[in-house]
């Protein structure tokens, strides 16, 4: 039995059913892959917009507190440079 199913050759308009549907079907999930890369983007720059925003807002309320963490966050990056560049010479 499974011989007769290897014998039979598929007929043309099989093929080209079988080879539609797959084209469709990859069609469709690189579609779906793009569709969700493009809504990852926007959430990304929502994202990245609304903590500008937070920044903005703690540098009008808070303008000390927020010198001190840039100042902090500088001080860290040139400690981190220098680490680096000290291990490399």
């Amino acid at each position: 039995m499974p011989s007769d199913l290897l014998d039979k050759a598929p007929s043309v308009d099989e093929v080209i059913r079988e080879v539609s549907r797959l084209k469709n079907t990859v069609t469709q999930a690189v579609e779906d892959g793009f569709k969700s890369a493009v809504k990852a983007v926007e959430r990304s720059r929502h994202s990245t917009e609304d903590m500008i925003d937070d920044g903005k807002r703690m540098m009008r309320r808070k303008p000390v507190e927020a010198a001190g963490v840039i100042f902090a966050a500088g001080l860290l990056t040139g400690a981190f440079l220098s680490y680096i560049a000290s291990r490399r010479g």
